[in-house]
């Protein structure tokens, strides 16, 4: 840029004038956000202060030492409200230095640490998790109103399929065993080859007829529901793309589902996102699964209950029953991360109350590293301040 403009300096006066001629931060901070940014992920950090009310960043500390944060924030007695995450140091730090100021915990965080809390307790119980997910026997009492039903169909099909397929193995003709039953021949074609063996049979609609045709577009690879849509259209296919798509989904989730009695078990973090999520958004074999495992292990189901009730408090901002969601999940699988909040419960209490979070400090953070990735190993703390600080 110099050259175009013809001037004669190098990068390096460039760069010293920009040093130079920083201008210092204007008006002082009363609500300010705190959180730490790496200057070599793992090895080094800096601390980086964002005014919350002006939405700019105020200053860059060199680390995160907690004397180095307590003597910024003892200069600034004016500072009333101090949102951080959950860092000890920092907690510490604003505590000695100006005790009257409100902290705020970032709910980021504590939903964080809340779903880190119960995936904890769910590998804690891995062991009789596996115990619970090998068992052969499907409990009906698992199940809802509309799948129990599924299931005792799926049952008098059973003992229909074993009847054709012991009178095959007795080598009696498939039409004699049509005339014996009743059944269609297509049926127990379907029936000795195997393909009568689903638990839960999803409706005939529209699609049904056109089912080989799919299934062969789908074993060839094509796995998008508007790209077999397309292709069943051209075929004569006169129903929607919902319809489709539908299927596409549930031949998705087939394929990752585990079967019946496999004695497979998902790992740990799978099966804490199964349970903390609603029952209509799994499959049919996941929401099973997680009944069995709440009905094997009633302790990690109440865990589950407590985390949904924490979290709920958080998005909703409601305060009130935090002192007794405290008092039960200390006594729980959560009991870690309830003694954590009990320690910092003003900063949990002023999260569920305060409208400030450190989210604009974390894009201020997000924006720094794009400029320190600009400058490459010019990246000083000057020149960030002087990018960061003095142009915001």
């Amino acid at each position: 840029m110099a050259d175009r403009l013809l001037l004669p300096v190098s990068r390096d006066t460039i760069l010293r004038s920009i040093r130079h001629t920083m201008e210092p931060t204007v008006g002082q901070p009363r609500v300010i956000g705190i959180d730490d940014w790496a200057w070599r992920r793992g090895e080094r950090y800096g601390t980086l202060i964002c005014d919350l009310e002006r939405r700019r960043v105020v200053d860059l500390l060199p680390d995160r030492e907690p004397a180095t944060v307590e003597a910024w924030i003892k200069a600034r007695p004016q500072i009333e409200v101090v949102a951080r995450d959950r860092n000890g140091g920092y907690a510490g730090a604003v505590t000695r230095a100006l005790p009257e100021a409100l902290q705020v915990a970032d709910r980021w965080h504590l939903l964080e640490n809340a779903s880190a809390a119960f995936l904890a307790a769910v590998r804690r119980q891995m062991p009789a998790i596996h115990r619970a997910v090998g068992a052969t026997a499907l409990d009906p009492g698992l199940l809802t109103a509309a799948e129990r039903l599924q299931y005792e169909g799926f049952q008098r099909r059973q003992q229909i399929n074993r009847m054709v397929r012991h009178m095959a193995d007795d080598g009696i003709p498939i039409k004699r065993i049509v005339r014996t039953t009743g059944f269609s021949r297509g049926l127990i074609r379907r029936i000795i080859r195997g393909e009568r063996e689903d638990v839960f049979r999803v409706r005939q609609n529209s699609l049904t007829p056109w089912l080989p045709l799919l299934e062969r577009q789908w074993a060839a690879g094509c796995r998008n529901g508007a790209q077999l849509w397309r292709r069943l259209r051209a075929a004569g296919f006169g129903g929607s793309l919902r319809v489709v798509g539908e299927w596409a989904t549930r031949q998705r989730r087939a394929e990752t589902a585990k079967p019946f009695g496999s004695g497979k078990c998902p790992p740990a973090c799978r099966i804490a996102q199964f349970m903390t999520s609603a029952r209509y958004h799994l499959s049919k074999a996941d929401a099973v699964l997680v009944a069995r495992i709440e009905v094997a292990l009633p302790a990690l189901a109440i865990a589950r209950q407590l985390t949904d009730r924490f979290t709920d408090m958080v998005r909703n901002g409601t305060a009130n029953g935090l002192a007794a969601w405290l008092d039960e999940a200390e006594r729980s699988e959560v009991a870690a991360f309830a003694r954590g909040l009990r320690t910092d419960a003003a900063a949990v209490m002023a999260a569920l109350q305060e409208p400030w979070s450190n989210g604009q400090t974390e894009g201020q953070i997000n924006r720094l590293k794009t400029l320190k990735r600009q400058m490459y190993g010019r990246a000083n703390i000057d020149l960030l301040k002087a990018r960061l600080v003095a142009t915001s």
